[in-house]
């Protein structure tokens, strides 16, 4: 998993309550074997906008934007983890929303994501920022210091657990931060080997 400390460009604001997986990735966009994940995200709003008014990511400040603001309840609906693949292969490495949706935020943490939600007296304050800037300055997230920075120098903090906060400073996913305690896991295993003999393996 790719570590994460500090992200810095435009925050794109998809400011809407209950956005689901489905919508984020549309099931008829995973029928293939390879499918592609960027295309794939918000694939029906994206097909259904004009050029007059493409959605939010296709517009020329927001194509690579890795800061996405959202509303409340983001990422419900079914556990499509796929959601988080297209949401990371559009370069997008941190989701501002007022909530999550509790598996999609598991998601988002496994796969080197930065899910925040800012106290509730801040939430209108920092959206109110990103829609004004319109994309044309930068805002940055530091996960060090758990703050985000936006253009004109005000400083909103945010609050994560420990745990989920060193793995992502480190890129730890659940199989590597298992491993870190592969001492013990060995001496566990040989203790078994010698007090219930009959687990092991048959070798030949």
């Amino acid at each position: 998993m790719e570590k994460f400390s500090q992200v810095r460009g435009a925050a794109a604001p998809l400011l809407l309550d209950n956005v689901n997986t489905d919508q984020i990735t549309p099931v008829v966009f995973m029928r293939s074997l390879e499918p592609d994940y960027e295309k794939a995200l918000f694939g029906r709003w994206r097909l259904a906008a004009s050029e007059a008014e493409p959605f939010v990511l296709d517009r020329p400040h927001f194509k690579r934007a890795p800061i996405l603001v959202a509303g409340a309840n983001f990422g419900c609906g079914s556990a499509r983890e796929v959601a988080v693949w297209a949401l990371v292969a559009h370069g997008i490495r941190c989701i501002v929303a007022r909530s999550f949706s509790e598996v999609f935020r598991e998601s988002t943490l496994k796969n080197g994501v930065l899910p925040i939600c800012l106290g509730v007296a801040d939430q209108s304050a920092f959206e109110q920022k990103v829609v004004a800037v319109d994309g044309q300055a930068a805002f940055e997230v530091d996960l060090v210091a758990q703050t985000i920075t936006c253009p004109d120098g005000t400083v909103f903090s945010f609050a994560m657990a420990h745990n989920e906060r060193a793995a992502l400073l480190e890129g730890l996913d659940d199989v590597a931060l298992t491993l870190r305690h592969r001492a013990l896991i060995d001496a566990r295993e040989a203790q078994i080997a010698i007090e219930q003999p009959w687990l092991q393996s048959v070798r030949s």
